[in-house]
């Protein structure tokens, strides 16, 4: 019996500058190695006032580099050869003195030499003052980096170590790991434009009351990450949720489902793919009333009319996008999801067990098109959403696969 070939273990070199914040480079270190990563580290002479070189060696398992004139190499090329077959390398944190060395191609250390000789993308988490971040030579040296193909990570806001509050706080390490990993996802989708509904939608029948459906938008928003992963284009329409909103795409916040079809029809026309994975609430108040409705004891009766079927409207456009659609059903998932699926006319839907799946982490899913069904083991959300998006991109016909629908 042949051995299944396992993927290669992907490689970082991850440097490290002087600032407060290397000491949650030891964390992000620990979470890169946790997932299978080999790290090569690299400190600057600064960043080891702050952390011991020792601490990032016992994490990584490697020794840390540190000399450009170190004599290792076999070829005297040290300084070139750790960024061969690296994934990335990746700085955290970076700071306003080391982003104006890369900006201007300045080489005068092992960190800075590497990145100048690299062959792999270059990530850099930005960590200073505020007003350090916000001066203009840093403005444009970061504009310069990004036009260099430069991935700029962050920065966050908030309380900095210098007691002052602002822009210039790096990410945390669990927000650097996700970027990492998001980078390194196939970019499928690279210049398409993909439309995501997610959450539920809230229909008012008072100031204070309304009909909901129950959703945590956790699906949804997972599947806008897995697309703006895959090199789309993506704008997320989000009903009412308390989900933070994924990096690199945007976000419209609506409320009822009036709202979100607005918000929907409105961009379709540009888009490639339309993901429908809102739980739409199906019926709305036909009459909402200004005040609210006193409680009295007697029997209350709410005439309800039916919500727009957004998903249907747009797959029967004269030229729709690709179309997915999505089927929480209680019982009888398959037939319930392919009977939605024909009635819609869509090439694919998602069918699963609303019991299961509302506010899991996890999902079980079975996918339904014109070939049949085709189920799909549990996993977290965001890597069935992964999946999901490498079925869409390998469904998807040749004449749907164009990146400019403007002229819809």
């Amino acid at each position: 019996m042949n051995d299944v070939p396992t993927a290669p273990r992907p490689r970082y070199v991850l440097g490290v500058t002087g600032g407060i914040a290397a000491y949650k480079t030891a964390e992000l270190t620990r979470l890169l190695i946790k997932d299978g990563a080999d790290v090569d580290v690299v400190m600057t002479a600064a960043a080891q006032h702050f952390v011991a070189a020792t601490t990032f060696q016992a994490l990584s398992g490697r020794a840390v580099l540190t000399d450009l004139w170190a004599t290792g190499a076999d070829n005297a090329m040290g300084h070139i050869d750790v960024s061969r077959g690296a994934a990335a390398i990746v700085v955290a944190p970076a700071s306003a003195d080391f982003l104006a060395k890369l900006a201007h191609g300045h080489a005068d250390d092992l960190l800075s030499t590497l990145c100048l000789a690299r062959n792999c993308p270059l990530l850099v988490a930005p960590a200073m003052n505020v007003e350090m971040w916000r001066n203009p030579a840093t403005q444009r040296n970061v504009a310069q980096l990004r036009a260099d193909g430069v991935v700029i990570l962050g920065p966050g806001s908030g309380e900095l170590a210098c007691n002052e509050t602002g822009d210039g706080r790096m990410l945390e390490p669990e927000e650097l790991f996700a970027a990492l990993v998001a980078a390194r996802q196939p970019k499928l989708l690279a210049g398409k434009r993909v439309l995501v509904t997610a959450g539920p939608t809230f229909e008012p029948i008072d100031p204070v009351r309304g009909i909901t459906n129950s959703s945590s938008g956790k699906m949804g928003f997972a599947v806008a990450q897995a697309a703006a992963e895959a090199g789309a284009e993506v704008t997320l329409v989000a009903g009412p949720t308390s989900l933070a909103t994924p990096q690199g795409m945007t976000r419209v916040d609506v409320r009822s489902a009036r709202e979100m079809a607005d918000a929907v029809l409105a961009r379709v026309g540009s888009a490639d793919v339309f993901v429908a994975v809102a739980a739409v609430a199906d019926y709305t108040p036909a009459k909402v009333s200004e005040k609210k409705i006193k409680k009295s004891g007697a029997a209350l009766s709410i005439a309800l009319e039916p919500t727009v079927d957004i998903l249907a409207t747009v797959a029967s456009l004269p030229r729709p996008p690709y179309c997915v659609g999505f089927a929480a059903e209680s019982h009888d998932v398959v037939a319930h999801a392919e009977d939605k699926r024909k009635r819609k006319k869509l090439p694919l839907i998602v069918a699963n067990r609303a019991q299961d799946a509302l506010g899991a982490d996890d999902n079980e899913v079975t996918l339904v098109d014109d070939a049949g069904t085709h189920p799909l083991p549990r996993m977290g959300k965001l890597a069935l959403a992964r999946r999901l998006v490498a079925e869409i991109a390998g469904r998807m016909p040749a004449s749907a696969l164009h990146s400019d629908r403007s002229g819809q």
